[in-house]
């Protein structure tokens, strides 16, 4: 992993499939100071009359010196600087579909924010994945006979676990503790990924944690539960709870959905809604492949919040898996437009969520994207690397990087 010592701060991104890396070195004092650069295949040294700074790469990463090209200043952000590296791209997202190794053992679900065991002792023997959405409707094209599946939604058994784009559905034996809606009835239709039953709008079918009172989900009949991904963790029941920093688990498990569906949907853009319908995030992937190696030296600048979390400290370094995207905010009435247009095309993927929870995500992208050297915080950074729809033309958008584990063993939410 890298290494540092106070110094000037420094920014590297890695593409593993393009195999190049851009450099960033912080804006220096005014009037200039004279900066030595040293670049080896295996780590990076900045001297200034200051202090010194290094990067030492990860053991998979190799820099190529003699590649070296496109030095400039960018005024307010520093110098740039871009060469070749050798870096393996065997970094693969662990499917969240691909869990049929997880079952057979008995499994404990918790909430995620407190601890608090939700379902104890449940011995997984079916973990499957829902068909995607509108698949009724390709049933009845591809049958010449009367759809077999009509009026039998899909319901998991006892000791089934059916996965969906940001959920999973289980089935609550009445021996377990089961959170009912307030109010009775409820209609139910063919289910997909995405809409697996349609509840009537005044049933109160919330599944809060007894402890923390955070939404975990939501009751789809009387014996099927929706839990989010987000919100739930599900370790083997010989093992204690493992407390996992909110802010690190949400990004993972949403960077892990966006991956995921964009390799399986060949579709890039994504609206993060909240379980009341409304879009909350519109979120534009541009690549997985990054890996990005900081050291944020004796920065000041750095944004605090204070409701997340420290994952970034003075002084120290850090080397991370990113998942890079570009965000618009549609909360308080802002692009109202351009999420009507996202919201209508077909081509564009809806994320489901509570609605604390994109609240929470929102504040995430924000403090990351206050973390990033200043030109890359924009989209106008990005003319020319990036290709956008002419939807964008004339906006100020953010670039975040979510901080994400891709050689895990386990989707976030399956420790």
């Amino acid at each position: 992993m890298a290494a540092a010592a106070a110094g000037t701060r420094v920014f590297l991104e890695v593409r593993r499939r393009l195999q190049s890396a851009l450099l960033i070195l912080g804006e220096p004092k005014e009037g200039g100071v004279p900066v030595d650069i040293s670049i080896a295949p295996c780590s990076l040294r900045v001297k200034t009359p200051e202090g010194c700074t290094e990067l030492r790469l990860p053991a998979e990463v190799s820099l190529v010196p003699s590649s070296c090209r496109g030095l400039q200043y960018v005024p307010g952000d520093g110098l740039h600087l871009r060469l070749q590296v050798r870096a393996e791209s065997d970094a693969k997202l662990i499917s969240m579909f691909n869990q049929s190794s997880q079952a057979h053992g008995c499994c404990t679900f918790y909430c995620q924010s407190c601890g608090e065991v939700v379902i104890r002792d449940r011995k997984l023997v079916r973990v499957l994945p829902l068909p995607s959405e509108n698949w009724g409707a390709l049933v009845e094209e591809w049958c010449c006979h009367p759809d077999p599946f009509a009026n039998k939604p899909l319901h998991p058994q006892e000791n089934d676990c059916f996965i969906g784009d940001s959920f999973f559905l289980v089935n609550l034996r009445s021996d377990l503790w089961q959170p009912r809606p307030e109010s009775a009835p409820v209609e139910t239709h063919c289910p997909s990924s995405e809409n697996h039953f349609k509840l009537k709008p005044k049933a109160n079918t919330k599944v809060i944690c007894k402890r923390c009172k955070v939404m975990l989900g939501e009751t789809m009949s009387s014996e099927t539960t929706k839990f989010y991904m987000t919100e739930i963790i599900i370790q083997p029941s010989e093992r204690n709870f493992s407390i996992i920093p909110r802010s690190q688990f949400v990004q993972n498990v949403v960077a892990q959905c966006l991956v995921e569906l964009s390799a399986a949907r060949s579709t890039f853009r994504f609206t993060i809604q909240g379980h009341d319908g409304k879009a909350y995030i519109l979120l534009w992937l541009l690549n997985s492949d990054s890996l990005v190696i900081e050291s944020l030296g004796s920065s000041k600048s750095i944004t605090k919040f204070p409701l997340l979390e420290d994952t970034l400290k003075e002084d120290s370094s850090s080397a991370w898996n990113a998942v890079k995207v570009l965000y618009q905010p549609c909360i308080k009435n802002r692009n109202e437009k351009l999420s009507s247009a996202w919201e209508s095309d077909i081509s564009i993927h809806s994320l489901t969520l509570p609605s604390a929870t994109c609240l929470e995500l929102l504040l995430i992208l924000s403090r990351n994207n206050a973390t990033l050297p200043p030109s890359l915080r924009s989209m106008n950074s990005f003319q020319g690397i990036y290709c956008f729809s002419s939807c964008f033309r004339g906006c100020y958008h953010h670039s975040s990087y979510f901080r994400v584990s891709l050689k895990q063993q386990n989707p976030p939410w399956l420790v």
